[in-house]
């Protein structure tokens, strides 16, 4: 049986620091156009979706022909907006990619899809890479892992963890926002408040590993996505791409 795995990419207009960032212009194209075309390149995607609580961004989309979902206003975290996407499109797995990264890693979406899905308990995926950089370390946007044996997580935190008190031969790792749910683990995240340490170091995917559910890590190497949070992300994505890279 083949399995049905969709891409979900969640849309916000009201960035923060660049406000209508889905619908900016690269050499003639939307954004989101260009994270969609670039997510469809990947043969393990049964289906892919954007999902937005914006008319303007559904309006962009409908006339690119990209599938896009309406879903509410009320929505915190894109996790939120996924399980309302499963309430409405029935999969065997739910990826969560991100609208801001034209340049996404491919490999990273293929990596964060398992060969089999659990149905009987909450599982989910998320890709994480080294960290090589000194100063990547210490940002606290940049979300650190640590996993056991058997790739399973343990804990994420805006903090350098583990601290290298008794040996330095340890890898870092940063969380890189790919991430894979099935709709048990969906539907844990709507009916759940957040957990206690989600609520100390403010990431909402804390939230899995305060309840004890299973998040299997993967490891994608020099997987450093490009985000676009600002109008001069907004250039050097524009001037990569002109360049051909």
């Amino acid at each position: 049986m083949i399995m049905k795995v969709i891409g979900i990419i969640p849309a916000r207009y009201g960035s923060t620091r660049l406000p209508g960032k889905p619908l900016k212009d690269i050499l003639g194209h939307p954004m989101i156009w260009w994270v969609y075309k670039r997510v469809c390149t990947v043969e393990k995607l049964s289906e892919v979706y954007v999902a937005t609580d914006d008319e303007r961004i559904k309006l962009v989309c409908e006339q690119n022909k990209i599938p896009v979902i309406m879903t509410s206003n009320t929505h915190k975290t894109a996790a939120n907006r996924l399980q309302e996407v499963s309430e409405k499109i029935e999969a065997d797995f739910y990826l969560q990619l991100n609208g801001d990264e034209p340049l996404i890693n491919t490999d990273a979406i293929t990596a964060a899809i398992p060969s089999n899905v659990p149905i009987d308990i909450e599982f989910g995926t998320n890709i994480i890479t080294e960290i090589t950089e000194p100063t990547q370390l210490m940002d606290p946007s940049n979300i650190k892992m640590v996993f056991d044996d058997n790739m399973n997580a343990l804990y994420m935190s805006r903090a350098p963890i583990p601290y290298p008190f008794k040996s330095l031969n340890y890898k870092y790792y940063k969380h890189v926002g790919i991430i894979g749910y099935n709709k048990k683990m969906l539907d844990f995240y709507k009916n759940s408040k957040p957990g206690r340490f989600e609520l100390i170091e403010g990431i909402d995917t804390l939230r899995f590993l305060d309840y004890g559910k299973q998040l299997k890590l993967h490891i994608v190497p020099e997987c450093h996505n490009l985000s676009i949070d600002t109008e001069k992300d907004l250039e050097m994505v524009i001037k990569i791409m002109k360049e051909g890279n």
